[in-house]
């Protein structure tokens, strides 16, 4: 299947997901480089919304934005996920391999571009009692993004709907303790090396 034929099936599966995740999974139709190639253009299309969003409904300075802070802020929350869901799932006999999740999580992110191009370019065009049409837009993104992660979800493991839900709300915890564990990993790190610093300041001025 080429690249583009690829690209024209995330389509049916945002439409249609019950027999799209179906056939991701069963079918081997699914393709992790058309994730990865979605997971790019989210990342692209929330950098061109917060550069060039409307003023009516853009509170960020452009010229302080760094792109590759918003590079990590759905990069790194993407294989947060996917790992933590991978992990979660291994003690939970999901029958998911972490490949699968990966390319479950990546067509679920498509209608975060579908639906933020168009508004993008509205938003340069309303006024301000018309700007409750583009936060409706994007929250229809938001809700059609999780219904496909919770449908993508309980194909992959073959899980009921309420395995499903508690399934994602374990991972959002999880995700919590890997970012806690992170942070204080890191801040152990940072203490060792200062305390290193200050040693070694000591042992060179008595010297």
């Amino acid at each position: 299947m080429s690249l583009i034929k690829e690209l024209k099936y995330s389509l049916h599966v945002a439409v249609r997901p019950f027999d799209g995740y179906w056939d991701l999974k069963y079918e081997n139709k699914g393709r992790l480089r058309v994730a990865l190639l979605v997971l790019l253009a989210v990342t692209v299309t929330m950098i061109v919304k917060r550069q060039y969003a409307g003023y009516v409904v853009n509170d960020n300075y452009p010229l302080s934005l760094n792109s590759i802070n918003e590079f990590k802020y759905i990069v790194l929350p993407f294989l947060l996920w996917c790992i933590s869901n991978w992990s979660l799932t291994t003690l939970m006999d999901g029958e998911g391999k972490f490949k699968d999740i990966m390319i479950a999580t990546g067509y679920a992110m498509l209608p975060l571009v579908l639906v933020n191009i168009p508004n993008i370019l509205l938003s340069n065009v309303i006024t301000l009692r018309e700007s409750s049409f583009y936060y409706l837009l994007d929250s229809f993104a938001m809700l059609w993004f999780v219904w496909l992660l919770f449908i993508g979800t309980k194909t992959v493991h073959q899980y009921s709907v309420m395995k499903t839900i508690t399934t994602m709300l374990l991972t959002l915890v999880v995700m919590g303790v890997v970012i806690f564990l992170g942070l204080l990993f890191f801040s152990l790190i940072q203490q060792i090396i200062s305390f290193g610093y200050t040693l070694y300041q000591e042992i060179t001025l008595r010297e």
